[in-house]
C-alpha cells in the first residue's frame, strides 16, 4: 500500500488536505498531473471561514500577508459608478478571522511548500496524473499516468481533488452533463494601479451582464501604487456553446477593451487601467450541474471536482479549503473509512449543490439584476430602488449560504479540535 490516502490533485483543495491529514496522523501522497508548480492564475478571495481552517492549520497571517492583502470592504457599484451597496468585510465587519484577496498562484505555492516542509520531499509526485481506480472492500486501486509510463497503486481512500476536469469524478459519474456554460466571457489580468476607495475593497461595478470587478492583491508600495487584480465580464448568446479551443487562452487588449469604453467615472477610468496592463487571459465563466453524491464507496471528491462553481460568490477556493477540514474531522470520527467519506458526503454535498445554483443564478452580485428589473442600472438614490433592508437582506442570505454569517462562524466550534488525531495514527 503506497499510503492510506492518496489525494489525486495538488491544487489548493488537495494541499490543505495534505496537511490536514498530516495534522491529524494519517499518512497520504498527493499525485498532481503538472510536471512542476508555478505560481498560475490571478486574484482570489479566501473568505473568513477558510482563513479560519488555514489558522488552525498554522498558517498565519505572516504567510498570508506573504500573498495577498486583508480586504476590509466589499461593494457593488452600478452602471452609471453610483454605490448600491457596501461593507466592511472581515476583521473591520466584526469577524474573528480577516478575509484575503490574495495572488491565487502564489497561495497555491505557499501551500506546497508547507506541504514538502511539513510531510516530506516524496510526499507529492509532479507529472502524475490518475485516469481511474477500481474500488472494493479492502480499498481502491488507483491507475496513474507517470512520466515512465502507467502504474497502479493501492490505497484505503482515494480523493479527487482534481478540479472541473476530474477524472475521479467522470468515472464516478460517467453520464454527467458536458461542462455549463451560461453564457458569461471573463477577461482577467492584473495591474500596477492606486487601489480604490478603501484601500483594499472589491468593487464590482456595471450590470450583471457587462461588468468589472476590481480588487488589491498586494499592498501598496511607497508611490502608493498596488498590483490590482481586475476581471472583465460580458454576457453573450451561449446557444451554440463554447467555440474556442481551451479553456483559458491570452488575449490582447483590443480584443475586448471595446466592451468597457463607457466605463469611464471621475474616481475610475477602466480604459485607461486597462492599457497599462502587462498581460490579459480570457475563459468562460463554467460550472458543473450538481451530482446527487460525492462518494462511491472508498472514492471521494473534493473542491472543484465535487462543485465546481461560477466565482461569482468568491468562494470555490475558500469551499475547498473547508471540504478538506471537514473531511478530516469526519476521519477522525469514523477512522479512515469510507463511512468517513459517506459523513463528509452527508454533511456537504446537498447544501454545496444549492450553493452552486445560487452562484449560478449571479450570487451576490444578483443584487445588480435587481437593480437592472426595476431601473435599467441608472439610478439617483439607490434608496428609491432597492431599500437598504432588502439589500442587506439579499446579502445575510447569501452569506448564510456560503458558510460565512459571521455570527454563526464566530460563534462555532473548530470543525478540527487542537490536537485531535485520527484512533491509532
Amino acid at each position: 500500500m503506497t499510503a492510506p490516502v492518496i489525494i489525486a490533485g495538488g491544487g489548493i483543495g488537495g494541499l490543505t488536505l495534505a496537511l490536514t491529514l498530516h495534522q491529524i496522523g494519517v499518512p497520504c501522497l498527493v499525485l498532481e498531473s503538472s510536471r512542476q508548480m508555478r505560481p498560475l492564475g490571478v486574484g482570489i478571495n479566501v473568505q473568513p471561514n477558510a482563513v479560519r481552517e488555514l489558522y488552525d492549520l498554522g498558517i498565519g497571517s505572516d504567510d498570508l500577508d506573504q500573498v495577498g492583502v486583508q480586504a476590509l470592504e466589499w461593494a457593488l457599484v452600478g452602471l452609471n459608478g453610483k454605490e448600491v451597496y457596501a461593507e466592511s468585510r472581515g476583521l473591520e465587519a466584526g469577524y474573528k478571522w480577516p478575509q484575503y484577496a490574495a495572488h491565487r498562484g502564489e497561495l497555491h505555492v505557499m501551500l506546497y511548500r508547507k506541504v514538502l516542509e511539513r510531510l516530506g520531499p516524496d510526499s507529492v509526485r509532479l507529472g502524475c496524473k490518475v485516469l481511474g481506480y477500481t474500488a472494493s472492500e479492502t480499498g481502491v486501486q488507483v491507475q496513474v499516468q507517470t512520466p515512465d509510463g502507467n502504474e497502479d497503486l493501492t490505497a484505503s481512500l482515494l480523493i479527487g481533488a482534481d478540479g472541473i476536469h476530474s477524472a475521479v469524478r467522470a468515472q464516478m459519474h460517467p453520464d454527467q452533463p458536458p461542462i455549463h456554460w451560461g453564457g458569461a466571457v471573463m477577461w482577467r489580468g492584473t495591474v500596477r494601479a492606486k487601489p480604490l476607495r478603501t484601500g483594499s475593497s472589491f468593487v464590482g461595478l456595471g450590470t450583471h451582464r457587462h461588468r468589472m470587478v476590481i480588487y488589491p492583491v498586494s499592498e501598496p508600495d511607497a508611490d502608493g501604487m498596488a498590483l490590482i487584480n481586475w476581471i472583465a465580464e460580458v454576457t453573450m448568446d451561449s446557444a451554440e456553446g463554447w467555440q474556442n479551443d481551451g479553456w483559458f487562452r491570452p488575449v490582447q487588449l483590443a480584443d475586448f477593451i471595446h466592451h468597457f469604453e463607457e466605463f469611464r467615472y471621475d474616481w475610475l477610468d477602466v480604459p485607461a487601467m486597462l492599457s497599462q496592463t502587462d498581460c490579459a487571459y480570457e475563459n468562460p465563466m463554467i460550472d458543473r450541474d450538481p451530482v446527487d453524491t460525492w462518494v462511491e464507496g472508498p472514492v471521494g471528491l473534493i473542491g472543484d471536482a465535487a462543485h465546481a462553481m461560477y466565482p461569482t460568490g468568491s468562494n470555490g477556493a475558500s469551499q475547498a479549503i473547508v471540504d478538506a477540514r471537514v473531511l478530516g474531522a469526519k476521519m477522525i470520527e469514523h477512522g479512515v473509512t469510507p463511512d468517513a467519506l459517506a459523513a463528509f458526503d452527508q454533511e456537504l454535498c446537498a447544501p454545496i449543490s444549492e450553493l452552486v445554483l445560487r452562484n449560478r443564478g449571479a450570487g451576490p452580485f444578483g443584487l445588480l439584476n435587481l437593480l437592472d428589473d426595476r431601473c435599467g442600472g441608472v439610478f439617483e438614490d439607490i434608496e428609491d430602488v432597492i431599500p437598504a433592508a432588502e439589500r442587506q437582506d439579499f446579502m445575510g442570505k447569501y452569506k448564510a449560504a456560503a458558510g460565512f454569517a459571521m455570527e454563526k462562524l464566530n460563534a462555532a466550534d473548530p470543525i478540527i479540535a487542537p490536537g485531535a488525531r485520527v484512533d491509532g495514527a
